[in-house]
C-alpha cells in the first residue's frame, strides 16, 4: 500500500509541474490499470447447497454459523410479523437475521477482478459480509479465508426444516420453500434429509 501511495504522490508532483507524459509513464509502469472482463455469475440452488454443505454452513470469512435459507424463510411464513422478510431485502422490512445468517455464495476472487465463476472460487458467507466485500480482494480488506466447518456438527438447521415440512406440508405451496425442499431431497448427502438434533 505504501508503494501505491508513493506512486500517486509522484504522479501528483509531476502533474503540478506540467509533466503529464511523465506522470502517465509512471502510472503505466508502476501502478497500471488492468481491464478485466467480468465473468458471468450463475449458480443453481443445487450448486449453492453443494457449497453450503462443503463449508459446513460456516461463514468462511468470519467463522460464524449460518442457517439454511429455507429454514429462515419458513420461520417467516409461520410467524411473519415477528420475523418479517421483504422480497427486495428492504432493511426497513426485513429482520436483520436474514442479512446476518442467510448464506450466499461469494467469489473469493471477484469476477470483476478476474476471478472464475467455478466452485473452487466459491465460498459460503453471509449476505451481510457478501455485501460488505463487494468486489474487493481479501488482502485489501484485511480478511482471511477460514477453514470450512463440519456438516456433521452443524447443518444450518436443514434437518429441522425437513422435519417441520414433513409435519406441515402445506408450506410447500410457497415456491421458494418448495425449491429448497426439493434441493435437499435430491442432495447426495443423506444426513441432510433426516431428522437430527444439533447443538
Amino acid at each position: 500500500m505504501t508503494q501505491s501511495v508513493n506512486t500517486i504522490k509522484s504522479v501528483c508532483d509531476l502533474l503540478i509541474t506540467g509533466h503529464h507524459n511523465d506522470a502517465k509513464c509512471i502510472l503505466n509502469s508502476e501502478y497500471p490499470f488492468s481491464y478485466v472482463k467480468p465473468n458471468k455469475r450463475a449458480y443453481t440452488p443445487k450448486e449453492c447447497m453443494d457449497v453450503f454443505v462443503r463449508d459446513g454452513f460456516i461463514d468462511r470469512y468470519s467463522g460464524a454459523r449460518l442457517i439454511f435459507p429455507g429454514t429462515l424463510r419458513l420461520i417467516h411464513k409461520v410467524i411473519p410479523s415477528e420475523f418479517p422478510f421483504h422480497t427486495n431485502w428492504k432493511m426497513s422490512k426485513t429482520h436483520i437475521a436474514f442479512w446476518e445468517l442467510s448464506p450466499t455464495i461469494d467469489h473469493v476472487v471477484p469476477v470483476a477482478r478476474g476471478g472464475q465463476d467455478v466452485i473452487e472460487n466459491w465460498v459460503a458467507t453471509s449476505q451481510l459480509r457478501n455485501s460488505s466485500k463487494s468486489n474487493w480482494l481479501l488482502e485489501e480488506l484485511g480478511w482471511q479465508l477460514l477453514p470450512p466447518g463440519d456438516i456433521s456438527n452443524w447443518d444450518g438447521l436443514t434437518s429441522w426444516f425437513m422435519e417441520y415440512i414433513t409435519s406441515n406440508p402445506e408450506h410447500l405451496t410457497d415456491s421458494y420453500i418448495r425449491t429448497w425442499h426439493k434441493t435437499v431431497l435430491t442432495h447426495p448427502r443423506p444426513s441432510l434429509r433426516s431428522s437430527q438434533t444439533q447443538q
